[in-house]
């Protein structure tokens, strides 16, 4: 049900649970050949490229930049403003120009490869790139001086894209945000300009969306604490910010942007999703009705997901069958024939989509931003990323594949860790959806924990559960099902 569990608490391995916790973890990347360590051609190889890199000549330093990520980050690979133009905006949305200090064909190049992607566990996250490159050189850090590809996209003032353009520039941060931040200081009135813009193009953003036909599941994040002595494990679920929201929008536009460009110059790699067929949206509309939620006849399934209350225990099991609208998501690679139609469209974006605003921490953005910087300037693509294209899609298959498995055991251990002194209780419990054999899957209230219990009970139902075992070490929980719930 939720995305990813991130630790909170700076030592988790202070008490046995969390030296338990920490085991599992580092187990839990074994299992999967998570690659924690860059071998020392890697490092030497990026030590030279870091002495010489290839920067551009364009300089737009003295565009006010700003950059919002979780607390903490370091690999920052967006930075962005906006201002009024005329009746519109001008988006200018700068990217990470990791390209710029890479070896093409180098060492650091196949280890890419082969990692695809940085990991994220509640203990650690397991770069993509040395953080010499990814935390340091190439990071968009506020008052240092970096190469970056920059989107820079003309809206009107309904949101609708205008013009755009992509191009190579230097550029400097001048401050870097959270999400918290930025919610508080718009809604408080104090916020600099690009942040009240980045509000106000968001929701124009997310208008357009809703009137494509696209689609957002209001997911929850898990957070993981632990109190100021060290002691007792918190899990909370933590809804989206809306700052949150307007963030992703113009993500989503450059990607939208992008796969335009791609499709328009006949080469490219786009993600793509399936629409979901009649049978499931009419199973759905079915499962939403005997949850006993309201589904206007008419409202397309994304906007009626948006009326969801995401901080609402009762709208888990909505959103758990809703997820059957969002599968299927893949890459498409092409490089003279267009993909059918059908094979170019982001579902849930409602749009042809690419990624190419994370490329510090997903290998696929390097070659899709080296595509359509070529593309947009009319000139030939680089060898090494049209070379690229076709093995793309299997390596960024797998990649996926194992950051899912690693997400899914990690959580289940941090959900183990914080029922461990709760055997033999009884606890609120909502049921979201029915497993084979027997069994629920079910959301606790307190502790929030997503699970599957022995026993059978009507989804959308309020039931308590029992905590019949747990296993830390081996991130194993046994929940069952006693009966309903007291009515409050």
């Amino acid at each position: 049900m939720v995305q990813r569990a991130t630790i909170l608490a700076s030592d988790p391995s202070a008490s046995r649970t969390g030296q338990l916790l920490t085991e599992a973890f580092a187990r839990i990347r074994t299992e999967n050949e998570v690659r924690e360590v860059f071998p020392d051609a890697v490092l030497a190889e990026v030590d030279e490229q870091l002495r010489r890199p290839d920067l551009p000549e364009r300089d737009e330093t003295a565009v006010e930049l700003v950059t919002i990520d979780p607390p903490g980050s370091m690999d920052l690979d967006q930075a962005m403003h906006i201002e009024r133009d005329g009746e519109g905006f001008r988006v200018r949305y700068a990217i990470a120009d990791v390209p710029a200090f890479l070896l093409e064909g180098g060492a650091l190049d196949a280890e890419t490869r082969l990692r695809g992607q940085t990991i994220y566990c509640p203990d650690t996250r397991v770069p993509l790139h040395p953080p010499r490159l990814s935390e340091e050189a190439a990071s968009l850090l506020p008052d240092q001086v970096r190469p970056a590809y920059v989107w820079d996209i003309r809206l009107t003032a309904t949101g609708k894209r205008d013009t755009a353009d992509l191009y190579r520039a230097m550029v400097r941060s001048r401050r870097r945000y959270d999400y918290q931040e930025v919610q508080d200081a718009v809604d408080a009135g104090t916020a600099e300009e690009t942040l009240m813009l980045l509000r106000e193009v968001g929701e124009l953003r997310i208008r357009r969306e809703v009137e494509r036909g696209g689609a957002s599941l209001p997911m929850p994040e898990q957070e993981v604490g632990r109190d100021d002595e060290g002691g007792e494990y918190r899990l909370s679920l933590r809804p989206q910010l809306a700052a949150e929201d307007w963030n992703a929008q113009v993500s989503l536009l450059a990607g939208m942007v992008a796969g335009q460009i791609m499709l328009d110059g006949g080469l490219g790699i786009l993600r793509t999703m399936p629409e979901p067929d009649d049978g499931a949206v009419h199973r759905f509309r079915r499962e939403v009705r005997a949850l006993g939620s309201e589904w206007p006849a008419g409202m397309p399934y994304g906007e009626f997901l948006r009326t969801l209350d995401r901080s609402d225990p009762s709208h888990l099991a909505v959103v758990s069958a809703a997820t059957a609208l969002f599968r299927g998501a893949g890459y498409t690679a092409f490089d003279g024939e267009l993909p059918a139609p059908q094979d170019r469209l982001q579902a849930a974006i409602a749009a042809p989509y690419a990624h190419v605003t994370a490329p510090l921490r997903r290998l696929v953005d390097r070659f899709g931003l080296a595509v359509c910087e070529a593309l947009t300037a009319g000139r030939e693509v680089p060898s090494w990323a049209r070379e690229a294209l076709a093995g793309l899609p299997e390596v960024m298959a797998g990649t996926d594949r194992r950051a899912r498995a690693v997400d899914r055991a990690c959580i289940a251990a941090v959900e183990a860790a914080v029922l461990a002194d709760r055997v033999g209780e009884d606890l609120e419990a909502v049921v979201v959806e029915a497993v084979s054999g027997g069994r629920v899957a079910v959301q606790l209230r307190e502790p929030p924990v997503s699970d599957v219990a022995e026993g059978e009970a009507e989804p959308g139902s309020v039931v308590l559960v029992r905590v019949e075992r747990v296993d830390v070490g081996a991130a194993e929980v046994d929940l069952r099902v006693v009966g309903p719930a007291e009515e409050s």
